[in-house]
């Protein structure tokens, strides 16, 4: 049977439900509430120049780019990044993303160590999410248990970068919230709105990293199974 359909994908299964429902979770809550303009009628891109410069972080830029969901801060060329639905809009999923993105500006800026951990990890959990499964399966095929194990060991530094991702996520949304409440961007009845999309988009992130770990197990089944 293909690597892919073998018994030991029941294992996955349950993580891949829980993703697609992320995602169709998250983008039901972006699109419900980015058609609730909020009460300060400033934009995405406003709110977040606004709070930059607030937090003393007047050098980083603020750009709009034209990939959907592509809202992100770049640590090094120091440029928050937001999508047309966020740099231009003023509903009130359009400030809390932007207000997001900021708390993770804020974060670099501090040395928030969760985001700086993430950060050193990006290039060696990469590396492992493209190679492992690669060497994983050609040491099936080899049976060679060092090339599954190494498959294993690059697979495990890509679930650490989820499991790191999620504090990360967690702190720049509540940043992100008490920035806009604070600043009067948002009014206390646009809170929960604006928590909801960002809740939602945590969620994204849990399913990730629920996926990560279920595929690493899936590994340690077959791998385990090799040996009997």
């Amino acid at each position: 049977m293909p690597f892919f359909l073998d018994s030991t994908f029941i294992l996955v299964l349950p993580a891949l439900i829980f993703a697609l429902y992320a995602q169709s979770r998250v983008k039901a809550a972006f699109d419900t509430y980015s058609r609730v303009a909020s009460s300060s009628r400033i934009s995405g891109a406003e709110v977040a120049s606004r709070l930059l410069r607030q937090a003393g972080l007047d050098t980083i830029r603020v750009e709009r780019t034209d990939r959907a969901l592509g809202d992100h801060y770049d640590p090094r060329h120091r440029v928050v990044r937001l999508s047309p639905g966020v740099h231009d809009s003023y509903s009130v999923a359009a400030l809390g993303v932007a207000a997001h993105e900021v708390g993770h500006a804020i974060q670099h800026q501090t040395g928030y160590y969760p985001l700086n951990l993430r950060n050193t990890l990006v290039p060696v959990a990469g590396f492992g999410s493209s190679a492992a499964f690669p060497l994983f399966i050609l040491g099936m095929f080899m049976n060679s248990m060092n090339l599954m194990n190494l498959g294993i060991v690059l697979f495990g530094v890509a679930v650490l970068f989820h499991v790191v991702t999620l504090p990360v996520e967690k702190n720049a949304s509540s940043q992100a919230l008490a920035l806009l409440e604070a600043g009067g961007f948002i009014t206390a009845r646009e809170v929960q709105p604006a928590r909801a999309v960002l809740d939602a988009a945590a969620m994204t992130y849990l399913a990730a990293t629920a996926m990560a770990v279920a595929q690493l197990l899936r590994l340690l089944v077959l791998r385990n199974s090799r040996r009997n």
